[in-house]
């Protein structure tokens, strides 16, 4: 990872290199071009300063032989004296040689070439003309001197003028060479500059390289680091045996493997040494081409990708794998491979495929289309059909549309919304009335998102019908139980039905009496009749609690005052409790919210325990014969009954077995009551349980839910008591 990084590191870098390195050079060449053209420009300066004053000095040298010759002559003319004219071949030599020298000066200057050329010419034509004037200087009568001067005099002025001309030219070169004088300055403080900006670059890109030095070591440094780190998490990889790793060439053979995969073969380090495991030998026949191709893999783009497989193991026996590889960087003949063991994970899908294609249950995967994806063959069974025709088959198509979309739809969207679904009930399908338990479970294969529903459906209609008659059964079992118990209050519950007759009969004869009377007293006639009313109430409330009692009638749900279901137990067992000389007392808690159940078959429970309670203080001789019955608030919620008494109390050794069928401790009992008992407070989502009382005697305390949306009021909160 880190290569590419250097590699850019150094693109980077490149770049203001580039610049720091042109900048310089431009500098250096623009410097240099500003040189060579002072340079060249100074020495044309020079040169036309030097030509200027040549070409002055030979003017001057030509004035002056002119002057000489002129003088010469006009010594002959004025003295005629032939010793002025022995220099005379000297004098024109030297005027003529001057002339020429003059010419070959200006031959670059056409102006001046031209004046030359005339110069030359007029200087010969004057020479000539000075001949002529000394030729006939004897015989002519005109001065000679003069006419000598007025002919030379043209000459002066030719020769001045192109004098004026160069002097001007030399004062141009002279202003030209004093303003380069000045710009040498300039160019000598540019290539100052120029050399301290480039002292500066050079001084800042050698802080920068031995900065990107210092960086590539720094990186050279963490390379390496880098490298010895992922070498050691891949030896601990290697030798952490989490999953099979092996090394090997193109050719088949496996250079190194770990202990993983040698564990997973059967294979052990003498096997590996002597080089015996090979790719081709450890791979079935089946599985020679994949092996191919994955070679080809390699080879042309360096990596496979995970893929399925299977080794031979050293005994023979098949090794189902998921192994992935490629190719070492430092090699293009030896790669490396991950091995996972797929032996767990292929069992697991085969058990996975046994259950599904043998349970019982049916099974089917719906999609999120709701269409069915996969059924089990019990699932075949139940409709008829083979699973060909149903995958692919819409839900509602199989179940009816008006069963799709009351129920199953429903509950698909629950479960595709990643919701567990299950639910038991009577449910009426195409093949009939059922009686089933459905689960819906969300599937995510590959992602969170749900993209099916497993619905397992278990048919539970024999386990209800014969539930129903255990039920029915129990209910029977009841029946007698409470008519058995009835028939043991006959004489008490005689006695409480006599007592209100009685007083009924002692009524209607005094308000018989009353009416005899003259005159008659109707008001203590209209009380005789009120205390009838009352007494003929009581005895029919008496009569209506044994009827509902002994009846046999369907349970019946609804909501309950839990004290006034016992004190109407109360009043049927007062007559028994008079009897065997038991005091029953009541501790029942004021404003209790209603009770949801049964009122016969709470009724039933209460009286059992009233009446077992009974018979076992009755039993004692210490006095007094106490017998209590309390209500309250339980402390998990809901309310609870307690039937305490002060009798012989419980065997321990027998406590486990009371509510146990046909277990009694008395003589003559069937052994049914506390069974028959805790299945009733069961079956209202209740409990019951028995436990000692202190200082003697037992308890018998159950518990019942709240009505639905019931809480407690504050004022009854507290612990239960101890049961």
């Amino acid at each position: 990872m880190l290569l590419p990084a250097s590699r850019q590191s150094s693109r980077w870098f490149a770049r203001p290199l580039i610049l720091g390195v042109a900048g310089p050079l431009m500098l250096i060449a623009a410097s240099g071009f500003l040189g060579v053209r002072y340079w060249h420009e100074r020495q044309v300066a020079s040169h036309a300063v030097e030509h200027s004053r040549q070409v002055l000095d030979t003017l001057d040298r030509l004035r002056a032989n002119i002057a000489d010759l002129e003088t010469e002559r006009r010594g002959y003319l004025l003295t005629l004296d032939p010793a002025y004219l022995k220099p005379y071949g000297i004098s024109d030599e030297s005027v003529r040689r001057e002339g020429e020298a003059l010419q070959r000066l200006v031959a670059d200057d056409p102006l001046q070439s031209l004046r030359a050329a005339h110069l030359a010419l007029t200087v010969a034509a004057k020479l000539r003309e000075v001949d002529d004037i000394v030729k006939t200087a004897r015989t002519s009568g005109v001065d000679p001197a003069l006419a000598m001067i007025g002919t030379m005099g043209e000459v002066r002025s030719q020769i001045d003028q192109m004098m004026d001309h160069e002097r001007f030219l030399l004062a141009g070169w002279e202003t030209r060479a004093d303003a380069l004088e000045q710009s040498k300055t300039w160019l000598i403080a540019s290539a100052a500059a120029i050399v301290a900006v480039f002292a500066g670059g050079a001084l800042a890109l050698a802080r920068l390289e031995a900065r990107r030095r210092r960086r590539a070591t720094d990186e050279n440094v963490q390379l390496h680091s880098d490298l010895e780190e992922r070498d050691t998490k891949i030896r601990r990889l290697f030798d952490a045996n989490i999953i099979g790793i092996i090394v090997w060439n193109l050719e088949g053979r496996i250079l190194e493997a770990n202990d993983a995969f040698l564990r997973m073969t059967g294979y052990d380090r003498e096997d590996l040494a002597s080089g015996r495991l090979n790719r081709t030998d450890l791979t079935p026949a089946e599985w020679q081409d994949r092996d191919a191709v994955t070679v080809a893999e390699l080879k042309m783009v360096g990596t496979v990708q995970p893929f399925e497989k299977e080794y031979f193991r050293k005994d023979g026996s098949r090794l189902p794998v998921l192994m992935g590889g490629a190719l070492l960087e430092a090699s293009e003949n030896q790669g490396v491979s991950f091995v996972l063991d797929l032996s767990e994970r292929k069992r697991a899908e085969y058990l996975t495929r046994q259950m599904f294609e043998r349970s019982s249950d049916r099974i089917s995967i719906v999609g999120r289309d709701y269409r069915y994806q996969r059924v089990n063959p019990a699932f075949e069974r139940r409709w008829g059909m083979p699973a060909e025709m149903i995958v692919g088959m819409y839900v509602a198509d199989l179940l009816g549309m008006e069963s799709f979309e009351q129920m199953a739809k429903a509950y698909l969207d629950r479960c595709f919304a990643g919701e567990e679904v299950s639910y038991a009930d009577w449910l009426t399908t195409p093949l009939g009335r059922r009686y089933s338990a459905v689960t819906y479970s969300p599937l995510r294969p590959e992602s969170e998102r749900v993209e099916a529903a497993l619905v397992i459906i278990r048919d539970l209609t024999e386990h209800m019908l014969a539930s129903e008659a255990l039920r029915e059964a129990q209910m029977e079992l009841a029946h007698v139980n409470r008519v058995t118990a009835m028939g043991q209050l006959t004489a008490s519950i005689a006695h409480e039905v006599n007592q209100p007759i009685a007083a009924t009969v002692i009524n209607a004869e005094a308000a018989l009496r009353w009416l005899g009377a003259q005159p008659p007293d109707l008001k203590e006639v209209r009380e005789a009749l009120g205390l009838i009313v009352e007494d003929g109430t009581r005895a029919g409330s008496i009569i209506g609690g044994i009827r509902a009692l002994i009846k046999k009638a369907p349970p019946r749900q609804a909501c309950l005052d839990i004290n006034e279901a016992i004190r109407e137990v109360i009043a049927l067992t007062r007559g028994e409790a008079t009897k065997t000389g038991v005091s029953v007392q009541t501790d029942l808690a004021d404003g209790l919210p209603l009770i949801y159940g049964d009122r016969v078959q709470l009724q039933q429970v209460i009286l059992n325990l009233i009446i077992n309670a009974i018979e076992a203080v009755s039993g004692v001789a210490e006095t007094p014969r106490l017998l209590l019955i309390s209500s309250g608030q339980a402390e998990r919620g809901g309310v609870f009954v307690a039937v305490r008494d002060w009798g012989p109390g419980l065997d321990p050794a027998s406590v486990d077995r009371l509510f146990n069928a046909f277990y009694t401790t008395k003589s003559g009992g069937m052994g049914m009551g506390l069974a028959i008992c805790r299945s009733i407070i069961e079956a209202h989502k209740g409990q019951l349980c028995a436990s000692a009382n202190e200082p003697r005697g037992a308890v018998f305390q159950f518990t019942l839910p709240l009505q639905r949306n019931e809480t407690l009021p504050a004022e009854h909160a507290g612990p239960m008591p101890a049961a």
